[in-house]
């Protein structure tokens, strides 16, 4: 928190010079936890599916999917993106679903920044 000294004037008839002292409190806002999507490498999943994943849940261009497509595929993990718990909760959901209705194993998880 920051304190922000303010002068304000006596309100009296007399004007004796006496000046008091306000404090306004100015609150910091914290910025809220940020939270990594991953995707998780298998060996059951086609990389096609894994891009269109990408593409369609995340909004990359082709050659972004395809660029984290091969850090999954060489690494066995990459994060695809950074966002507040609510969207990266609803993210990790719609990849699981559409992977699953696909029958597809493709896990997807988040984790704390």
């Amino acid at each position: 928190m920051s304190i922000i000294p303010t002068r304000m004037a006596k309100n009296t008839d007399q004007d004796d010079g006496d000046v008091s002292i306000a404090l306004k409190v100015k609150p910091k806002t914290k910025r809220p936890p940020q939270y990594k999507v991953m995707i998780l490498n298998d060996d059951f999943t086609p990389m096609e599916f894994v891009v269109q994943v990408l593409e369609r849940f995340f909004g990359l261009t082709n050659a972004q999917a395809v660029d984290i497509m091969m850090v999954v595929h060489k690494k066995g993990i990459a994060v695809v993106a950074v966002y507040s718990h609510e969207i990266a909760e609803t993210k990790v959901a719609q990849v699981m679903d559409y992977a699953q209705r696909h029958q597809h194993p493709l896990q997807c998880t988040m984790e704390k920044e």
